[in-house]
C-alpha cells in the first residue's frame, strides 16, 4: 500500500495526493504524528480524510499511511467498568488528557483472565458460538465468541488456565483465536434472526413503564429543551432498568456532566450483585472539548460494544447523550467536505444516518441460538426547544417510542417531566398482549383510562383558567382532582430519594390502581348527591405520599393507604 502527502489541511479535513489504493471508511495515519483518520471521499486527484485528533501543527508535505482497514473496536475482556473514548480507547491514569497522536490499548495487555473452554478439539464450531468462559464480573461472564466469520472444525484449545488477551487459545480451520476479537464499528454484527415478539424492558420509571413502555430491542427518543431533564432521566434508565449490560454514550455533552455519571456508577450499589453497577457498564465519553470527529464515530462504537455482549446473550442498552450533538459533527464535517447543505446545514444523508443508527437495535437470535437484544435510547436536545428542527422531526420516524419532555412540566418541578401530549408509544399494544398472556388482563385498560383522564383534565383546565374551577359542574371537577392526583401521586418521580427513584412495576400498578379506585369512588359519591367541594375537601394527602412509602416493590403499604382512604371517601355518604 502506497503512502500519500498532505496538500492542504481545513481544521479536521484533510486533502491527500497520492493516496490511490485507498478505500472509502479506511482508517488511515496522518502526519508525523500518526493521528488516526478515515477516508471520507474520493476524487480524481486528491483523496480526503477526516481526522480523529486535534490537527494543529500538521502541514502540507507530511505523509499519510493507510493501514488497510476501517475504524474497528477491540473487544474482549475488561470493557465493563471501563471508561473510552470515542475510538474506544482507554481514557484514565496519570494524565489527564491523551497526548497527540496516543494509541492506548482498549483492553488490558498485562492483565490474565481465566479462561474455561467450553468447545473441544475437533468439535464443530460455527461463527458466534461460545469457544470459552471467562468471569469478568461478579454478575457478567465474559462469553469468548468465536468469530462470525470464523466457523469450522476446532484444530486445538487452550486447557483451563488464565491467559492474556493477545494470548492464542484456539484455532479454528488453522485461525488462531484470541481472547479479544476486532470488529469495524459501522458494520452491525451478523445475527441468526430478528425476533418480533415483544418483551417489556422494564424503566422503574412510572410515566415511561405505565404510560409510554418501550420493549427491548426497540428504540426510544427523548427530545427537550434545555433544563428539562434528558440527562437526569436517561441517569436514571441506565441506573434502574433490567438489562444485562449498560453502555452510556456521552457525545458531545459537558465533562462535569460525564464526571457526574462515572461518580455515581460507581457509588451505586447494584440491585442485583451488592457491588457497583458500573460492573456492568461501559461508558463512551466524547465530551465537548475532545475532537469532534470521534463525536461521530462515538455512537457506532457504543453500539457495536453493545452488539458484542447482545451475541453473548445478554440483554444491552445504549444510551446516546445526545444525539444532535452527533448530527452537529455530521453538520461540521459536510461543510468542511464541500456537501450541499440540506435543511438547517445539516448533511442530505443526515435522516439516512439517523436510520442506519436506531437500525441497529433489536432483539435477536444470536448465532449461538440465544435470544437476546439491544434497545437504543437517544437523547434530543432542539435548539430553542424546536421540535420542528431536522434532527427531532427525522427521529421521531425511526423510534419505537417518543418521550417528549416539557418544559412547562420541568419548571413547576415536576419531574420527569414527560409531557403526556406530545409523547408516543408504539410498542404499546404489543405489550398489552404480553402483559395479558401473563397474568396482567387490565393492564391496557389502565393506561387507556389514565392517558384519558389526563387528556381530559388538560381540557378541563383550559377552561378552568377562563372561568374558574368553582363554575364548572361536579363532574368535571372531579376530573381535575383525579388529574392532579394522576400527576402527583404517580406520575412524578424522585430521584434523589431512596425509596421513589425506581418503582418496581407491581408498586406501579398499585399506584395507578390507587388513583383510579379514587375516581370511581368520587363518582359513587356524586351519584349519590355528595357535593364536589366536600369530595374536594377531604384530605387525599396520604395518596401522593404512598409513592414513598415502603421501599420500591413495597405493594402492601399502598393498598393499605388504598383501603383507608376509600373508607374515609365512604363515610361522606
Amino acid at each position: 500500500m502506497s503512502a500519500g502527502t498532505i496538500v492542504r489541511v481545513n481544521g479536521p479535513v484533510v486533502e491527500v495526493a497520492g493516496l490511490d489504493t485507498a478505500s472509502m471508511l479506511e482508517l488511515v495515519d496522518v502526519g508525523d504524528a500518526r493521528l488516526p483518520g478515515e477516508v471520507v471521499a474520493l476524487g480524481k486527484a486528491t483523496t480526503t480524510v477526516q481526522v480523529y485528533e486535534y490537527t494543529g501543527g500538521l502541514r502540507p508535505g507530511e505523509p499519510v499511511e493507510p493501514t488497510g482497514g476501517p475504524l474497528a473496536a477491540e473487544l474482549g475482556p475488561g470493557l465493563l467498568g471501563g471508561v473510552f473514548d470515542g475510538m474506544l480507547r482507554r481514557l484514565g491514569g496519570a494524565a489527564d488528557f491523551l497526548e497527540v497522536g496516543a494509541r492506548p490499548a482498549t483492553l488490558d495487555r498485562a492483565r490474565r483472565w481465566p479462561f474455561s473452554p467450553a468447545l473441544a478439539a475437533g468439535e464443530d464450531a460455527r461463527g458466534g458460538a461460545v469457544l470459552g468462559r471467562v468471569p469478568e464480573t461478579s454478575s457478567i461472564e465474559h462469553r469468548i465468541l468465536v468469530p462470525p466469520d470464523a466457523g469450522g472444525t476446532v484444530d486445538w484449545v487452550a486447557p483451563e488456565g488464565e491467559y492474556r488477551v493477545d494470548e492464542p487459545v484456539a484455532s479454528v480451520r488453522g485461525r488462531e483465536l484470541l481472547l479479544s476479537q476486532r470488529w469495524p464499528v459501522r458494520r452491525p454484527r451478523p445475527v441468526e434472526a430478528r425476533l418480533h415478539s415483544a418483551v417489556p424492558l422494564v424503566t422503574g420509571q412510572r410515566a415511561l413503564d405505565l404510560l409510554y413502555p418501550l420493549a427491548r430491542g426497540s428504540t426510544a427518543a427523548v427530545p427537550g429543551g434545555f433544563g428539562t431533564g434528558k440527562t437526569v432521566l436517561l441517569q436514571q434508565i441506565a441506573k434502574w432498568c433490567d438489562a444485562d449490560v449498560i453502555v452510556y454514550v456521552g457525545c458531545g455533552e459537558r465533562g462535569n456532566e460525564l464526571a457526574d455519571v462515572l461518580s455515581e456508577l460507581t457509588e451505586l450499589e447494584d440491585p442485583r450483585t451488592g457491588r457497583r453497577l458500573l460492573d456492568r457498564t461501559v461508558l463512551v465519553a466524547n465530551t465537548s472539548n475532545m475532537p469532534v470527529l470521534a463525536r461521530e464515530a462515538s455512537i457506532h462504537t457504543g453500539v457495536t460494544v453493545a452488539e458484542y455482549f447482545r451475541d453473548q446473550g445478554y440483554e444491552t442498552i445504549v444510551i446516546a447523550d445526545s444525539t444532535s450533538r452527533w448530527a452537529e459533527a455530521l453538520r461540521e464535517v459536510a461543510s468542511r467536505t464541500g456537501q450541499l447543505p440540506a435543511e438547517e446545514g445539516y448533511p442530505p444523508g443526515l435522516a439516512s444516518a439517523l436510520a442506519a443508527f436506531y437500525e441497529r437495535a433489536g432483539r435477536v437470535r444470536t448465532l449461538a441460538g440465544a435470544e437476546a437484544s439491544v434497545s437504543v435510547l437517544g437523547a434530543v436536545s432542539p435548539p430553542g426547544g424546536d421540535m420542528a428542527e431536522p434532527v427531532s422531526a427525522h427521529t421521531r420516524r425511526f423510534v419505537r417510542a417518543v418521550w417528549s419532555l416539557d418544559r412547562d412540566l420541568a419548571y413547576a418541578r415536576h419531574y420527569p417531566a414527560v409531557s403526556w401530549r406530545d409523547s408516543s408509544c408504539r410498542d404499546a399494544d404489543a405489550l398489552a398482549a404480553w402483559h395479558s398472556l401473563h397474568g396482567d388482563w387490565t393492564w391496557a385498560e389502565r393506561r387507556g383510562r389514565a392517558l384519558d383522564l389526563l387528556a381530559e383534565a388538560d381540557r378541563i383546565e383550559a377552561v378552568a383558567q377562563l372561568v374558574g374551577a368553582g363554575s364548572l359542574p361536579d363532574g368535571e371537577r372531579i376530573v381535575l382532582l383525579t388529574g392532579r392526583l394522576l400527576r402527583e401521586a404517580v406520575l412524578q418521580q424522585s430521584a434523589l430519594s431512596p425509596n421513589d427513584a425506581s418503582c418496581e412495576p407491581a408498586k406501579q400498578a398499585a399506584l395507578l390502581d390507587l388513583v383510579l379506585s379514587l375516581h370511581e369512588r368520587f363518582h359513587e359519591l356524586l351519584e349519590k348527591g355528595v357535593a364536589a367541594a366536600a369530595i374536594e375537601e377531604t384530605d387525599l394527602s396520604e395518596a401522593t405520599r404512598a409513592r414513598e412509602a415502603g421501599g420500591p416493590g413495597d405493594v402492601e403499604s399502598v393498598e393499605a393507604v388504598r383501603g383507608r382512604l376509600l373508607a374515609a371517601l365512604g363515610a361522606l355518604a
